[in-house]
C-alpha cells in the first residue's frame, strides 16, 4: 500500500494533537491535592471547549467536506453521523465496567467512598477520551493528507480542547494518589489513540473516498464529544462544587476556544 500524501506531517500532528493531554495533566502539579472547587471548574472547562469546538467548528467542517459528494443530502449523512456517535457514547457508557463497590455507596460521608468516586471519574474519563481520541486522530490524520493548512488548524483545535481534557483526566487521579507522575500517565495514556487512530485511517484511507470518511467522521466525533459532555463531565463538575463554578469553567472554556480558533483563522 502506498503511503499518502503528507504521511510525515499528518502522523507529526495527530502525534502532536493527542500528546498535549499530558499538558493537561502537568497542570495537576500547581493544584492542591484538597482543592476539589479546582476540579470542578477544570471539569466545567473541558465541557464548555467540546461543546462550542462541535458545534462551532467540527459540525461546519463535516458538512463541508460531505457537500463536495453529496451536495443535496450532506445535511442528512452529518446528522446521521452525530447519532452514530451518540449511540457510540452511549454503549460506551454502558458497558464501562462499574469499579465502585455498592456497599460503599451507602455512606456517602464515608472518605474510602470519596475517593473511589473521585477515582472511578478520572479513570472512566480516560478511558472515554480514549475512545473518542480514536476517530479524532483518524480524522486529523485523513485530513491532513488532503490539506495541509486545514489538517495543521484541525490539528491545533483539538490539540487546545486535549489540554482540557488531560486536565479532566489527571487531577481526579491526582487528588486520588497525590503522585504527579500517575496524573501524568493517565493523561498521557488518554491522548495516545490518536496516533493509533491515524493509522488505521491510512489503511482505511485506500477504500474509502476520503472526504466520506472523514466528513461521518468529524460529525460522529461531535455527537460523542457532545454525550461526553452532558453526560459526564458537567454531572461531576455540579458535584465537585456547585453549578456557579461550573458555569464559570463552562463559560472560560467555550471563550478559551473562540479566541484560539480566531488565532488560528478557523472561524
Amino acid at each position: 500500500m502506498n503511503l499518502p500524501q503528507n504521511f510525515v506531517p499528518a502522523m507529526l500532528m495527530t502525534l502532536f494533537a493527542g500528546l498535549t493531554t499530558a499538558i493537561g495533566g502537568g497542570i495537576a502539579f500547581i493544584v492542591k491535592k484538597d482543592n476539589l472547587r479546582v476540579l470542578s471548574v477544570g471539569l466545567g472547562f473541558s465541557a464548555g471547549v467540546m461543546i462550542f469546538l462541535s458545534f462551532t467548528d467540527i459540525i461546519p467542517e463535516a458538512s463541508e467536506m460531505l457537500s463536495v459528494n453529496y451536495p443535496n443530502m450532506h445535511e442528512w449523512l452529518v446528522f446521521i453521523g452525530f447519532i452514530i456517535g451518540i449511540v457510540v457514547a452511549i454503549l460506551i457508557d454502558y458497558f464501562l465496567p462499574d469499579h465502585v463497590d455498592p456497599d460503599e455507596l451507602e455512606d456517602p460521608e464515608a472518605p474510602c467512598n470519596h475517593r473511589h468516586k473521585i477515582k472511578r471519574a478520572g479513570i472512566l474519563t480516560a478511558i472515554a477520551i480514549c475512545v473518542h481520541n480514536f476517530p479524532e486522530g483518524m480524522a486529523t490524520f485523513l485530513t491532513t493528507t488532503q490539506d495541509l493548512t486545514l489538517g495543521i488548524t484541525v490539528g491545533l483545535a483539538i490539540a487546545i480542547h486535549n489540554i482540557p481534557e488531560g486536565i479532566a483526566v489527571a487531577l481526579p487521579i491526582y487528588h486520588v494518589t497525590g503522585k504527579k507522575r500517575y496524573a501524568m500517565l493517565y493523561a498521557a495514556l488518554s491522548g495516545i489513540t490518536e496516533p493509533i487512530g491515524a493509522l488505521i485511517g491510512m489503511v482505511l484511507f485506500a477504500l474509502f473516498l476520503p472526504q466520506v470518511l472523514v466528513g461521518i467522521l468529524l460529525a460522529a466525533v461531535a455527537g460523542i464529544m457532545i454525550y461526553l459532555s452532558f453526560d459526564t463531565l458537567l454531572p461531576l463538575s455540579r458535584e465537585y462544587g456547585n453549578w456557579h463554578l461550573s458555569m464559570v469553567g463552562i463559560v472560560t472554556g467555550m471563550l478559551f476556544i473562540w479566541a484560539g480558533l480566531i488565532v488560528l483563522g478557523h472561524t
